[in-house]
């Protein structure tokens, strides 16, 4: 299936993480935090957005490759076939969105700004590099460490995540397996959204 134009920025936006089509199974709730956050980092997995726009449901599903350092992004994101859909990278500078040959690279100051170009309104994508990991800055401003006891958050921006499954729950210091975010306040074109991120262990 050929994902449509104006939903592949959509999906390389929020590409961070990734979705399972199933339900996951939580075993017994242990009170370790999440591993320590790392500036650098790489991970794999699938992601799966649903949406409604102009009152219709919409649903695409992809997978992605997510690196990160200190000051950089670079994410590329496939069909669940494999076939390239966009390249998205980060800089303390810019922001550039590659779709293809055929289709100019589009560039902004942020990746905030290059939502809004690119789709119409804005995505606070910038917050993934570190809710991949387990953190957040909740609705008071104050910093959220997640772990299998401390699982949901509102964020600052106006996103509700819940941690819902992790790689080794029993591990001294578990890592995000599952994650929920669901928009709380869209306005502009999108009546609701939320986005399932699974994210591969690590030695896949």
């Amino acid at each position: 299936m050929t994902t449509p134009s104006f939903l592949r920025p959509l999906l390389l936006a929020v590409a961070l993480s990734a979705a399972v089509a199933g339900c996951a199974t939580i075993g017994p709730r242990s009170t370790s935090v999440v591993a320590p956050y790392s500036d650098k980092t790489e991970l794999t997995g699938r992601l799966t957005i649903n949406f409604s726009r102009d009152g219709k449901k919409e649903s695409m599903t992809g997978k992605y490759d997510w690196q990160q350092d200190k000051d950089n992004v670079n994410v590329s994101l496939t069909s669940p076939l494999g076939q390239m859909i966009a390249v998205i990278k980060v800089t303390p500078h810019s922001a550039t969105l590659t779709q293809g040959d055929k289709v100019p690279p589009q560039t902004a100051p942020n990746v905030d700004a290059l939502t809004q170009k690119a789709l119409g309104w804005t995505l606070p994508v910038s917050g993934l590099r570190y809710w991949l990991q387990g953190y957040a800055t909740d609705s008071d401003g104050k910093p959220f460490t997640a772990s299998p006891a401390n699982d949901t958050v509102i964020t600052r921006d106006g996103w509700k995540l819940e941690y819902v499954d992790w790689q080794d729950e029993k591990a001294a210091v578990p890592k995000p397996k599952l994650i929920y975010a669901t928009r709380l306040a869209l306005g502009q074109a999108v009546d609701d959204m939320n986005i399932r991120i699974f994210i591969d262990a690590p030695d896949q």
